[in-house]
This record gives structure tokens, C-alpha cells and sequence, in this order.
């Protein structure tokens, strides 16, 4: 048995500090990159999993974060600090418009609706050419900066401990409204609905609310995704980003908000690592569906299952291990 507390302190000291042992820029982007769709993936993972919400446009919310950042630093002249929280803040609005015709809808009608709204962002982006820039999107988006000191010019470090440092925040707050009575309540909402209606549970209500709470720290990841690599584009929108996203949670284990997470930065990782060999290039894509494909049917609760084996933890613990979406 492995103890809990002492693996999770472990894995904080490693990270804290593995940029400073490799000191390489490339590594640290990839874990950039990993940490902001950690946040995106534990973040859908509260409607989908925890809320049984079938929300296909969630990757909408992640592309409004992306925009907004990208049109309020170029053209507003808003410090780029500032526009991280205002990206949320535009994603949760964002989440309480699509919500209206969605909530009392059920199963593939929520997928149409939601997946249709990301694709209306897209045709918005492309359309207003000279708010967005179009298909070339919006260049040379200004950099964190604190007084003089640039973190475009330190090789990746600082965006690392500032992507980290706002990976964990989210993270550990997703946890603790899974854990909370909303959570529970969400949970009741999914699991059975007539039983939470009998009980005078405002279903739309819990649904509205988790979808807003899930955007916000969404937006705040499309933000510093934007600012991070200084360009904001219409790719964000895409259908293999929303599938690459959902693969992280499937992997990681539905429901469980840190294992979509944990999983973020080994599929990130596996992916790059397999870009070496140039013979597995045009099969990368294979290897990885295969290899996806043996997690899920192995282990249907993903590698919060394997984790909830490995420490030994009752399968109803929130934040740790899966719970079934239906």
C-alpha cells in the first residue's frame, strides 16, 4: 500500500523542482502545455463526469479565453495579467447563455446544441476578420512581465511555476466543490434524477451552476494559453482539440477531477516523445487510440481506478477515484 499524503508531497516537491534540474526549454513547455489542458480536462470533467451534463462545447469556453485574452491586450491596450481573470469571468457568461436552451434537454440533444454553439465561436471568429483576424488569428499578443523582468525571455521558467502554480489552484478547488454538498447534490442529479426531483432538487439549477463553475477556470487556461504562446487561433475551436481533451478525461477516469488531470501531462508527454521517431510519425496517432483503448478496457475507471487500487482507498472517495457516467 502506498501512502497518500506522502506520494502527493512527493510529486509537488518534483514538480516544483524538476524545471530547475532540467533546465532545458523544451521540457518545461511541455509541462506548460500539459498543466493548462490538465485545468481544461478536470474542468469539463465537473459537467461530465461529476454532472452527467453531455456538454460537447466545452472546448468553446476554452477558445473564449483564448480570444479574449488575444483582442484585450492587442487592441484594448488590458495588462495581460488582469485579462487571465477576465477570461473567466467572459467563459462564465458564455456558459450561462449556452446553458439556457440546453438544461432541459437530455442525451444526444445536449451534445447537438452544445457542439453546435462551439462551432457557431468558430464561424464567429473567422467571420469578424478584423476584431479576430480571421483564419490568421491575432499575433504578437503581449507577455506576462512583473516591472522589467520578461517571461518571454527567461527560457520558459517562469511560465512554468505560473502555469503550475495556476494548474494546482484549480485543480485543488474543482476537488472541493466535488467534495461539497453541491458536489453530492450534482452527483444525485446524475445517478437518478427522479429521486433528486422527488427530493425538490432544482436540477437546472445544479446543472447551470456546475456549467458556470466549470468554464471560469477553463477561460482562465484559454488566457494563459494565448499569452503563453503570444497568438490567438481559430485551431483552439477545433474538433481534435475537443477530442483530444476528452480522450484526457476518459483516460483519466470520469468523474474524478485529478485523474483527467494526471492523465493531461502522460498523454502530452507520450505524444511528444513519440514525435522522435520519425518511422511512428504517421502511426503516433494509432499508437496512441490502441494504446487508450487497453486503459479503458482493462480498467474502465481509468487511472483513477488504478490509483484508488494502489491506495487503497473506498471507491467512493471524490477526487481520487472514477464514477460512471451515464
Amino acid at each position: 500500500m502506498i501512502n497518500r499524503p506522502l506520494a502527493i508531497a512527493a510529486a509537488l516537491i518534483l514538480l516544483l523542482l524538476l524545471p530547475l534540474v532540467l533546465q532545458g526549454p523544451y521540457i518545461r513547455h511541455l509541462f506548460i502545455l500539459a498543466f493548462l489542458f490538465a485545468i481544461v480536462a478536470a474542468s469539463w470533467d465537473l459537467t461530465l463526469g461529476l454532472t452527467g451534463l453531455f456538454n460537447f462545447g466545452h472546448i468553446a469556453f476554452f477558445g473564449l479565453g483564448v480570444y479574449t485574452a488575444g483582442i484585450l491586450t492587442t487592441q484594448a491596450g488590458v495588462d495581460p495579467w488582469l485579462v487571465i481573470p477576465i477570461a473567466g469571468i467572459v467563459a462564465a457568461l458564455a456558459a450561462f447563455v449556452v446553458a439556457a436552451p440546453t438544461l432541459r434537454l437530455r442525451g444526444i440533444y445536449v451534445v447537438l446544441v452544445t457542439f453546435a454553439f462551439s462551432q457557431l465561436c468558430l464561424q464567429v471568429v473567422m467571420s469578424q476578420g478584423d476584431l479576430t483576424g480571421g483564419a490568421g488569428g491575432i499575433v504578437r499578443v503581449p507577455s506576462l512581465r512583473i516591472s522589467d523582468y520578461n517571461f518571454a525571455r527567461d527560457q520558459r521558467l517562469g511560465y512554468y511555476y505560473v502555469s503550475l502554480v495556476l494548474s494546482l489552484a484549480c485543480i485543488a478547488a474543482l476537488v472541493a466543490i466535488a467534495r461539497s454538498p453541491l458536489g453530492k447534490t450534482a452527483r444525485a442529479v446524475r445517478d437518478n434524477p427522479e429521486y433528486a426531483a422527488a427530493r425538490g432538487i432544482d436540477q437546472m439549477r445544479i446543472r447551470l451552476t456546475m456549467l458556470v463553475i466549470s468554464a471560469i477556470p477553463t477561460g482562465i487556461a484559454g488566457a494563459l494559453y494565448c499569452i503563453y504562446f503570444r497568438v490567438a487561433a481559430p485551431e483552439v475551436f477545433s474538433f481534435s482539440t475537443s477530442t483530444l481533451i476528452l480522450t484526457m478525461l476518459l483516460v483519466g477516469g470520469a468523474g474524478s477531477i485529478v485523474g483527467p488531470a494526471v492523465a493531461a501531462v502522460g498523454i502530452v508527454m507520450i505524444s511528444e516523445y513519440l514525435e522522435q521517431f520519425p518511422d511512428l510519425k504517421a502511426t503516433k496517432h494509432m499508437l496512441l487510440a490502441v494504446g487508450i483503448i487497453l486503459v479503458l478496457r482493462f480498467f474502465p475507471g481509468g487511472l483513477a481506478q488504478i490509483s484508488a487500487n494502489l491506495f487503497a482507498r473506498s471507491p467512493k472517495t471524490v477526487g481520487v477515484t472514477p464514477e460512471r457516467v451515464p
